[in-house]
């Protein structure tokens, strides 16, 4: 019996790709790495460990570790002074009412300073439980991000369902032995084929997940 939802944040429950996108392109020129918006899109939902090892290793270089802290701080501060975010419409609603039968999760790789100020805006109140970036060592592709959501919810596997929008994501789900749905905002479909289940867009998934809620009858 399904008790958990767990949602990944960027690209599911707000539109804020872009932004992070634009942020890591404004790092990615002060260590000469030439990266794009498309590129970003396919590393969604890494942590900034990952994401600036990814960077460097697009300028060919090795990165040094005291640079992560200010790499990390860069990034962040270009995003929370430029970041353009808006909750996906109905998407609120939604996991209101999913909430009243369901407990919900979020996992996501960004960290906690912009986690909490996007669901402070746009969902108080509505997780029982948040995994953000720092809170693994090794974040997604790898499981830890969402055996860690298992098991701050205190459910089996089998009880919980996974909402992704990235190709790492829904490997990081998968990796984890969940259930994962994809939904394919900001790259092709195909890039979500490892996902049990791939919708075309929100209304889909808003029509899928209504369907979860049980019967009155």
């Amino acid at each position: 019996m399904l008790r958990s939802i767990i949602f990944d944040m960027d690209g599911v429950l707000v539109d804020s790709m872009p932004s992070h996108a634009d942020a890591w392109i404004a790092v990615s020129k002060e260590i000469g790495a030439k990266v794009s918006r498309e590129d970003v899109y396919e590393i969604e939902g890494a942590n900034h460990i990952l994401g600036i090892q990814w960077l460097f290793q697009k300028a060919g270089k090795q990165v040094e570790p005291h640079l992560y802290e200010e790499i990390k701080r860069k990034k962040v501060d270009f995003f929370s002074a430029n970041a353009h975010i808006t909750p996906f419409n109905g998407m609120f609603e939604c996991l209101r009412d999913l909430k009243q039968h369901f407990s919900l999760a979020l996992v996501t790789g960004s960290d906690r300073y912009t986690v909490d100020n996007i669901m402070g805006d746009f969902f108080p109140d509505v997780f029982d439980t948040i995994v953000c970036g720092e809170d693994v060592h090794y974040g997604k592709p790898f499981p830890d991000p969402y055996l860690k959501a298992v098991e701050l919810l205190a459910v089996e596997k089998e009880e919980c369902m996974v909402v992704e929008n990235a190709p790492m994501g829904v490997e990081s789900a998968k990796r984890a032995g969940l259930f994962c749905v994809g939904l394919p905002t900001y790259v092709p479909p195909d890039k979500l084929s490892a996902a049990d289940l791939v919708l075309d867009d929100h209304p889909a998934l808003y029509e899928y997940l209504g369907k979860l809620v049980p019967s009155n009858n």
